[in-house]
């Protein structure tokens, strides 16, 4: 399937998890008002005040691979094993056709996917963490996973680390007030275009 026809643009943030992408997307959010997020899909289960199709498309790994054999996603990986992401062709549709830009959220491999099917359209920025410890330490003060979740998550979180020359831009996240000021500047310089 090849893209829709251009109306919005696409803005990219990725990094491994605990590295601080999150909060600089609400960020930019509640900082310009021509950004829509894009809703990922996901098989894992809500965490606590998660809403469905807020923060994610919650769906049974059935309908995750369902959708994954009708054509539905631009991308999707298993990023754990049995817990599927992606990202849905009507989402990011849906947002492009308003005429705002998408934002997308998004795991590594499935940014470096989006990248590739909207070449033209698209910034991604690699949100970085200071060092490799610091972000390992995040990971565990979040206090999210039980001991075995969270050994798989800092060990896809140091594979992780190795992608971020594949993006447009790296930001490195080491002071949360330094890290959103570029933040708006690399987004103000990217709606601008």
């Amino acid at each position: 399937m090849s893209p829709e026809p251009a109306h919005g643009k696409l803005l990219i943030l990725t990094a491994p998890s605990g590295a601080g992408k999150t909060t600089i997307v609400r960020h930019l959010l509640r900082t310009f008002g021509e950004l829509a997020f894009s809703v990922s899909a996901t098989t894992r289960p809500p965490r606590p005040g998660e809403v469905d199709g807020v923060d994610y498309h919650f769906l049974s790994n059935r309908e995750f691979l369902d959708r994954v054999a009708a054509g539905a996603f631009v991308e999707y990986e298993e990023v754990y094993p049995g817990r599927f992401y992606g990202t849905l062709h009507e989402e990011v549709q849906r947002i492009r056709k308003q005429g705002r830009t998408v934002v997308f959220d998004i795991e590594v491999k499935g940014a470096t996917n989006i990248k590739e099917y909207y070449p033209e359209d698209s910034l991604a920025i690699f949100v970085a963490p200071p060092s490799e410890d610091v972000l390992f330490q995040r990971l565990r003060d979040r206090s999210t996973e039980d001991d075995e979740s969270l050994r798989v998550r800092i060990a896809r979180a140091g594979e992780e680390l190795a992608y971020a020359n594949r993006f447009d831009r790296v930001l490195v996240n080491d002071d949360l007030d330094t890290a959103l000021a570029e933040a708006e500047l690399i987004a103000r310089d990217f709606l601008r275009d």
